[in-house]
This record gives structure tokens, sequence and C-alpha cells, in this order.
């Protein structure tokens, strides 16, 4: 298996009026998403063998979901259904084509109640990486869950990939968050935050500096997503900052999820993905995962919007 991905798939409910608020939206169109499933269902399409961890409500959104993933060639024998939670959903609206609102129905949600003894171990043991979100970290059972996945992959060497994926409405506050990101950043390989993230968790937004302290906690690859601007990766040698295709962006929310395909896809390929831990090798990787969002921004929604291997290639060579 090249990538597990665990945590959350969900319903989001999306808007179906752009330039409005979430109070002001009259109506709302249901479509899978979640973002860890978003990236198992986008490596799968760049080319990656895929699976999915997680749990949905033993209900009507649940099943769908299920085959959702299945259809995209995602393995799901590692999701679980729960009796008594519901799929958890979320309601997006879109005050422009680069900003999103979200509102999560959890209460709580299934996605939480993923427990330690329903993890498939053997499914993570068989991984060359692991890739998960914070939102799994929120709650308990999911957090321990989680965390024990983590111990699992991390003791047959996977690559540990997180995304930071910071919702503030889903934390009691932001120091709840902070110290709860922050006592997992250490067991990571990959770590990947926003502008507002990176803040969070260093104090500060400057590439220079803030990607230097979060390398110094024991990833070897910082991520730092750009939105539009493009992205920015660090690792012992240094850092760059490598710049956006430029678009006509009809919807952004899933860009991230995308773009981490991307890269997970392209360090893969590599025997040992520490191989492309070199400035050269990083710009090259960077470029084709700011495609892989790029292409993502064109089309309304997250999964339908998802590129193939054989798009991105087209259209990066358009780009040269």
């Amino acid at each position: 298996m090249d990538i597990v991905c665990l945590g959350e798939v969900l319903i989001d409910m999306f808007a179906t009026e752009m330039g409005k608020k979430m109070t002001e939206v009259e109506s709302f169109t249901p479509k899978p998403g979640g973002a860890p499933a978003n990236v198992a269902v986008a490596a799968r399409r760049l080319g990656a063998e895929t699976a999915f961890i997680g749990k949905v409500g033993d209900d009507l959104f649940g099943y769908h979901l299920e085959n959702v993933l299945q259809n995209e060639g995602v393995q799901t024998h590692g999701m679980r259904f729960d009796h008594y939670a519901r799929t958890t959903m979320a309601f997006i609206a879109k005050p422009d084509e680069n900003t999103a609102e979200f509102v999560f129905y959890r209460n709580p949600g299934a996605d939480t109640q993923l427990k330690t003894e329903e993890l498939d171990l053997e499914l993570i043991r068989s991984t060359k990486c692991l890739h998960f979100g914070s939102l799994s970290l929120n709650e308990e059972p999911s957090r321990s869950a989680t965390l024990q996945a983590i111990e699992v992959a991390r003791s047959e060497n996977a690559l540990i990939s997180f995304d930071v994926n910071y919702r503030p409405t889903l934390w009691e506050n932001h120091m709840q968050a902070y110290d709860t990101v922050m006592s997992v950043v250490p067991h990571a390989n990959l770590l990947k935050v926003n502008e507002t993230e990176l803040e969070l968790l260093t104090g500060s937004e400057q590439l220079e500096t803030a990607p230097e302290k979060l390398l110094d906690l024991g990833p070897e690859l910082i991520i730092v997503t750009l939105g539009s601007k493009g992205s920015y990766f660090r690792i012992e040698e240094g850092g760059n900052f490598i710049d956006a295709f430029k678009v006509n962006t009809v919807d952004a929310v899933g860009c991230g999820d995308a773009f981490f395909a991307g890269l997970l896809t392209q360090l893969l390929k590599s025997q040992n993905w520490r191989e492309c831990l070199t400035i050269d090798r990083m710009q090259s990787v960077l470029k084709y995962a700011n495609a892989v969002g790029a292409i993502t921004a064109l089309t309304l929604g997250v999964i339908p919007a998802l590129p193939y291997a054989n798009q991105v290639e087209e259209f990066l060579s358009n780009k040269e």
C-alpha cells in the first residue's frame, strides 16, 4: 500500500450561491468530502494505491461515502460504521472564490468515534505512508486511535504525514489546538501548514524563519501552502518558494488536499522518499503539487474536481 489516509470522510454541504456569507445562503448541495478522504481519492487518481481508515454513521450518507471511495478505487476495508452517531456534515459558504466559511455538524460526529480496537493494524503496517490531519485529534476516542496508528506506522518506518488543517470552530480555543498539534508534530516526518497555522504554531508568518522552528522539533520536511500565491518548503539543506500557476479560480475548497496528494505521490515515487529532500528535487515536487492544486481550482466541489495524472502532465507541458 502506498498511502493510508486516516480521519474524516463526511458530507460537504456546498452553498449554491457564490459571494454570500453563511447566514445569507438560501440553499446547499451535498458533496462527498473530508480532507483525508480527498487526499486518498486525489492520490489514487494520480496513480498511487490508497486506502482510507475512518468512521461514518450507519446511515444513508455513510454508505454513500463508502461507495464513492470504492468507485474511485480507494480501499475501504478500514472504514467503520457507527450505530449511534451520524455521519458528520460540514456546511461551506463561499463569500468569494478564495474564501470559505465552515460550520461542522458533530454532536458527536461519527468521524470522532473511531476506537483504537477498530483500527485495521495490518493495513497500517503495510503502508509506505500514513496521512492524517488534526480533525481526528480534537476529540476522543478518535484522538487515541490516531496516536495508535501513528505509533504502528512509525514502527514500520512509514512516512508520517500530518496536515494541521486547523478549523477554529472545532476546538474549545486556540490554545487547546496548539497544545494538541504540537504534541504530535515531533512524531511527523512531513508537516504541512498554511499561513494561519504557521503563525499559530510559531508566533510568526515569516517564511525565512518560522518553518525552521518547526523543523527543529523533529519533522524532516515542512510545507507551507500560500493559496493563490504558491507554496514553500523547508528542509535541512534550506528552503524555497514556488510560485502558483495562474488560473481562473472557480472554487479553491480542496485545493490544499489536491496539492498534498500531488506532493505525496511524487515523494513516494522514489525508492526512499528521503532522496527527494534536496533543494532541486523539492522544487520539482512542489511544482507538480502546485499544478494539481491549480487544476482542482477550476471546478466547483472537491472530488469531482480532482485531476488524473495525464491531466496534470498535460497541464505542466502547456506551461513550459
